[in-house]
């Protein structure tokens, strides 16, 4: 999904992806949704979607212990282990850096030109760091995975697995 996103809807500008993806949000994303494929040919939103559609959703209704105001999570290779965080992405100028939990240091990159509709396995031994990316055969169309915006810039985590 991201490919597609920096693809068609940012024009391949991976600093205005940044952008939405990291800053223009408060504190994180719930879910990345179809919106972000509104730019793409229907046939790589149906490869991607199954043709479903949702809304991106923002972490709005966040209630604090002690009634503070929520803050934006920092994920850090020290920190990671301790926030349940599978999966990391950062955004290079290149592709693309997928980083699982079992190689916290660095991952294989996906580079920006690489085909959207390209499966990719969850499983985080496919993701050895540092490899060439893991692309299989895509089994079926699925949701693709999701990130928070933490992600974009470090690392984050995927709120719904993908089954490719």
């Amino acid at each position: 999904m991201l490919l597609a996103t920096y693809q068609h809807r940012f024009g391949q500008d991976v600093e205005a992806m940044a952008r939405h993806l990291v800053d223009a949000v408060a504190v994180g994303w719930e879910e990345l949704g179809t919106d972000l494929l509104d730019s793409a040919p229907p046939e790589i939103i149906t490869a991607l979607t199954g043709g479903e559609r949702w809304p991106s959703s923002t972490l709005d209704h966040l209630i604090t212990p002690d009634g503070s105001p929520p803050v934006r999570m920092t994920v850090t290779e020290k920190t990671a282990a301790d926030q349940d965080l599978q999966w990391g992405y950062i955004l290079r100028p290149h592709g693309i850096e997928v980083i699982s939990l079992l190689h916290a240091a660095a991952g294989p990159v996906v580079t920006w030109n690489t085909d959207p509709r390209t499966g990719f396995s969850d499983h985080p031994a496919h993701w050895p760091a540092p490899a060439s990316a893991p692309g299989v055969n895509p089994a079926r169309a699925a949701r693709p995975p999701l990130v928070s915006p933490a992600t974009a810039r470090g690392s984050s985590h995927i709120a719904r697995p993908t089954h490719r």
